[in-house]
């Protein structure tokens, strides 16, 4: 190109208003146009605001499908009906901590007529979460969370001679330790893609099970179990569609050890070793937000696959307020 032409075509460039330009680039989603309930297994590591409280029932059912053996093998298992609830109770202590309870509830059907007697209460869970770092807009850093929870054994797990339906608690205590993660991204329509990233180890004391329990014990055992160490994956991913429409996708692994039983009964010998299990778990769903403060989730979580474990489908739908 000649010099005097190349000249012509800067000035040219150079006299097209700005905006005109902008006005070509697709806007982005502000941050605060987007309302979220949070997907339905990812907690998120932000705290609540000082003296601002959230409260989070979840309503479910699970049901089997089939059970995968240590090679893969598939089983069919009877269509059961395990409906649970568990409840997000959740304080701003500081801006900087948040501490809370989440308490459990179940109720058995089994195809084979071994319904729970009534509703059962499981463990109870408490925990305390310190915010590492907040979310800074245009930082590459993630926001970061660091959580500590507690399993109380309050939930009856042993003497269910006659009503398997009633064990809902795990009667060992067990401690969590979890890292937390979340940022955001804009996809090429200019919508907010908000990401977690979380990550949790678990270690288990003992429980001490006597008669039929949820260890799978006879009636007349005497003895003690020894749940395996678990450790939790879960990356999810959530797309505002809308203000108030919002797509969510939970794809999370589960990894747990060998759970041990040793007893005695009737003074013989009696002892089972669960093996390690490990499960593939997607859970996609579907939010609507009224407001930033309350919203809906439905979707279901599905246990796809793995080893050592039962697949299931288990229909999902929660609540979610901040005040």
């Amino acid at each position: 190109m000649h010099r005097r032409t190349r000249l012509r075509a800067l000035l040219l460039v150079a006299l097209i208003p700005t905006g005109a330009v902008a006005a070509e680039a697709t806007p982005r989603q502000a941050l605060g146009d987007a309302w979220w309930t949070g997907p339905l297994l990812a907690p998120s590591p932000a705290t609540l605001p000082r003296g601002h409280m959230l409260v989070e029932p979840y309503v479910f059912d699970i049901r089997p499908r089939a059970r995968i053996d240590r090679d893969g093998n598939r089983a069919g298992v009877p269509h059961d009906d395990d409906w649970g609830s568990l409840t997000y109770i959740l304080y701003g202590l500081t801006d900087e901590v948040t501490v809370g309870a989440v308490p459990h509830f179940g109720y058995r059907r089994a195809a084979d007529g071994g319904h729970s007697s009534a509703i059962g209460v499981g463990d109870l869970t408490v925990q305390a979460q310190y915010r590492l770092r907040a979310y800074r807009p245009g930082s590459w850093a993630p926001a970061l969370g660091l959580v500590l929870q507690e399993s109380l054994p309050i939930g009856r797990y042993d003497k269910l001679e006659g009503r398997p339906g009633d064990g809902f608690g795990g009667g060992a205590y067990a401690t969590t330790l979890g890292l937390y993660s979340q940022t955001y991204f804009w996809t090429p329509n200019g919508r907010i893609l908000r990401t977690r990233l979380d990550l949790s180890y678990t270690v288990s004391a003992d429980a001490k099970p006597r008669g039929e329990s949820v260890y799978g014990t006879p009636s007349g055992f005497r003895g003690r179990a020894s749940p395996g160490d678990g450790v939790n994956a879960d990356l999810a991913f959530e797309y505002s569609a809308t203000r108030n429409w919002v797509l969510a996708l939970d794809l999370a692994l589960q990894r747990d050890w060998a759970t041990r039983v040793s007893g005695t009964v009737g003074g013989t010998a009696f002892s089972r070793n669960s093996g390690p299990s490990r499960a593939y778990v997607v859970a996609p769903a579907v939010e609507y937000n009224f407001n930033a403060n309350l919203g809906v989730i439905v979707g279901a979580r599905i246990v796809a696959g793995g080893r050592n474990v039962t697949t299931s489908l288990a229909p999902v739908i929660a609540v979610n307020y901040v005040r």
